[in-house]
């Protein structure tokens, strides 16, 4: 039975699903980043080589991105409510598992298990959230709430694990998603509705192999990429990832029952919102792995420390959240996403003129400042529009597909900036070298944020009525396409 068949749900119950929801989005994004601080006390305690503490990182984004799609058609049709409480389940036992680990293979095993089971509850979600709030003002404050948690969530991840790293253990990064899934999870048996799509429901697992092949042959030739662009297998993987992903998106025209119906992303303005999720994706991933490496490298310091020299980014997407949000209706969106990227890009460059001697004060919290204000303008209209005229049928692919780019941006960015710093601290010698390497980073990603600009300035086309329609239902949003 679909959600739309049922009694609409209470004002306040729709609130505390808002709640679940952005908590599970909070989960799902800081881990993304929690791992990131306690990454040199993992990397002494189990011995892992400098490859393999990438793939810490890599191995939970790349599951995640792969198989979202495939979480949100099992979603769609197996059950919203059903899968965000497996997934949930899932994810926490890969959590501990993590945590009471003894090897590096088996802490990356971890790591990919856990983006596995996210990938099947994060889509569930963001379903619930869009199935919840089908239109008007609501809909806009609650998306507002889940982009901001969004950006929020990975400097949270940073602040949270300096604090555990610090004074319990690094392996707490891990295990604290136990307690706050069994929160969620009994919160969701009470509060949620069961939902599914309608009618013949196959699944895709041509196209589920196609993809993740695809973007898994492209994250590890940027890998490879990271020793030098004149690597054959850097090139072959990526080349094999291109024409994967080419017979991915052939073969979606052409099956029943697709992974990605390509009517989700055909639409121009919803195709060119998955391209900034994309863009902020790489930049929050990479830009905070690699000032993370500064702060606790270059600088000295402390996990616990790093972790609140990030916090200001936070505090000012709490700040400028709200602001977005009621400029929303009156500017529309699109201003906000063309002009957000470039304050964000001045911030990325501000932080490339970091020195091995530099001051906090003076180097970095300037260009946190700037990346903060930049990114709550991209992120309060950003999710709206990524699901904009979706129909339910489709909700769990689409919203598979909207947090599907924000991961395989954060994996192929990596791989991308990895190689930067790679070729940027091969210049310089010492704390020298690290700092060359970390200011190659973020030009990258000022780069990446200009091309975010261009691109809402050239896919968000529409009048502030066509984009925020008060029913943001297919039939309104259909000729924006």
């Amino acid at each position: 039975m679909s959600l739309q068949s049922e009694a609409p749900l209470s004002n306040k119950r729709r609130w505390w699903v808002l709640a679940i929801v952005a908590l599970t989005q909070l989960v799902v994004v800081l881990d993304g980043t929690i791992v990131n601080i306690a990454l040199p006390e993992a990397q002494a305690d189990l011995g892992l080589t400098d490859v393999e503490r990438q793939w810490v990182v890599t191995a939970y984004a790349l599951a995640f991105g792969a198989l979202l799609l495939l979480g949100g058609r099992i979603a769609d049709y197996w059950g919203r409510k059903r899968s965000f409480i497996v997934g949930m389940i899932g994810f926490g036992i890969a959590s501990a598992y993590g945590g009471l680990i003894g090897t590096g293979v088996e802490l990356i095993v971890a790591r990919g298990l856990q983006g596995v089971f996210a990938a099947l509850m994060a889509p569930a979600a963001l379903a619930i959230l869009t199935t919840t709030f089908p239109s008007g003002r609501e809909r806009n404050t609650a998306f507002a709430v889940f982009g901001s948690v969004a950006g929020a969530g990975a400097a949270v991840g940073l602040v949270l694990g300096g604090v555990l790293t610090e004074f319990f253990s690094w392996r707490w990064c891990l295990l604290v998603n136990v307690p706050v899934v069994l929160i969620a999870m009994v919160a969701a048996i009470y509060l949620l509705r069961e939902s599914k799509a309608e009618g013949d429901n196959k699944y895709d697992f041509l196209g589920t192999v196609l993809v993740a092949l695809g973007l898994g042959s492209l994250v590890y030739g940027f890998t490879l990429a990271e020793h030098g662009w004149d690597s054959l297998s850097a090139w072959a993987f990526l080349g094999a990832g291109a024409v994967l992903l080419a017979l991915f998106f052939y073969s979606q025209a052409r099956v029943a029952q697709p992974l990605l119906p390509l009517r989700v992303i055909a639409n121009r303005v919803r195709g060119g919102s998955l391209l900034l999720q994309m863009v902020s994706g790489s930049v929050m991933i990479g830009m905070m792995l690699y000032l993370t490496f500064h702060l606790q490298i270059v600088l000295g310091f402390s996990p616990l420390l790093a972790g609140l020299a990030s916090l200001p980014m936070t505090i000012v997407i709490s700040i400028v959240a709200p602001i977005a949000t009621m400029l929303l209706p009156r500017i529309g969106p699109k201003v906000l996403m063309v002009v957000g990227p470039l304050i964000s890009a001045a911030g990325m460059v501000w932080l490339s003129g970091l020195s091995s001697t530099g001051n906090y004060w003076t180097e970095i919290l300037p260009g946190l400042v700037l990346l903060g204000v930049g990114m709550a303008m991209l992120f309060v209209p950003m999710q709206n529009l990524a699901l904009l005229g979706v129909e339910p049928h489709d909700a769990g692919a689409a919203s598979a597909a909207n947090t599907a780019a924000m991961q395989i941006g954060g994996s192929i960015g990596l791989g991308i900036y990895t190689a930067l710093y790679t070729a940027g601290s091969a210049t310089g010698t010492g704390l020298d070298a690290f700092v060359s390497g970390y200011s190659a980073v973020f030009i990258g990603t000022a780069v990446a944020l200009l091309i975010g600009s261009i691109i809402a300035a050239t896919f968000i086309r529409g009048s502030k009525e066509e984009l925020m329609p008060m029913s943001n239902t297919p039939e309104k949003a259909l000729h924006l396409g």
